[in-house]
């Protein structure tokens, strides 16, 4: 089997900018490896999330509850997994994923009480990895950007437009439970998280991507 590294993050967070900034490092070893991003929203299997993002089920993410939107998106990792990548990881190729079955953990466990949190991740990864049988990732790195600094970057990305954002972009406090179920799930599951942020303000692009190529595998580095 290959390997599987995933990168993810709060929204604002800086993945896409890492996610390629790494690719393009792999790129310069002339490393062999497949890029996949979650959701894929080039693809049929991805329907039930726009829908939930864009609010058709709801203004507020917590009326779709947990589990409901982990189905939407452990669906489409499904569809991907066997139509684009399956082949290749198993033939032993590196696959680097922006989101994963982590970003569940991260967006869909913090609608529940604390107390439910464990039980949750338990029952996660039942369905994803035990049910689905998708792959178990081997590295998770977890880009930990403060809210109140996403936010201004997500400010940034807009233009001041806050119309533009989906409906988890909106919410801040929703955005502080999930760094809250992030940092819980990567004590628990082993998570490698990477500050972003020092001082209020964001690190270097290029000081956050030295720490991912440490985290990469040995012979990927």
């Amino acid at each position: 089997m290959g390997r599987l590294m995933v990168i993810d993050g709060l929204d604002g967070s800086g993945k896409s900018t890492q996610f390629e900034r790494l690719s393009e490092y792999l790129d310069s070893r002339g490393t062999s490896y497949q890029k996949i991003s979650f959701p894929d929203y080039d693809q049929p299997s991805s329907a039930l999330v726009k829908l939930y993002l864009s609010g058709a089920f709801g203004s507020d993410p917590a009326e779709v509850n947990a589990y409901a939107a982990s189905s939407f998106y452990a669906v489409d990792r499904y569809a991907s997994y066997r139509q684009f990548w399956q082949t290749a990881y198993e033939a032993g190729t590196l696959i680097l994923a922006a989101r994963y079955t982590t970003s569940n953990a991260i967006h869909q466990m913090s609608k529940l009480p604390r107390q439910e949190w464990e039980s949750y991740l338990n029952w996660l990864r039942e369905y994803e990895y035990g049910r689905l049988g998708l792959p178990r990732p081997d590295t998770v790195v977890f880009l930990d950007m403060p809210v109140e600094v996403s936010q201004r970057l997500l400010s940034q990305r807009y233009g001041g437009d806050a119309s533009r954002r989906d409906i988890h972009e909106q919410d801040v406090a929703y955005l502080s439970r999930c760094r809250e179920a992030a940092l819980f799930a990567a004590g628990v599951d082993g998570w490698q998280v990477v500050p972003c942020a020092e001082n209020g303000e964001p690190l270097p692009v290029q000081t956050i991507t030295e720490k991912l190529i440490a985290l990469l595998p040995e012979e990927n580095k």
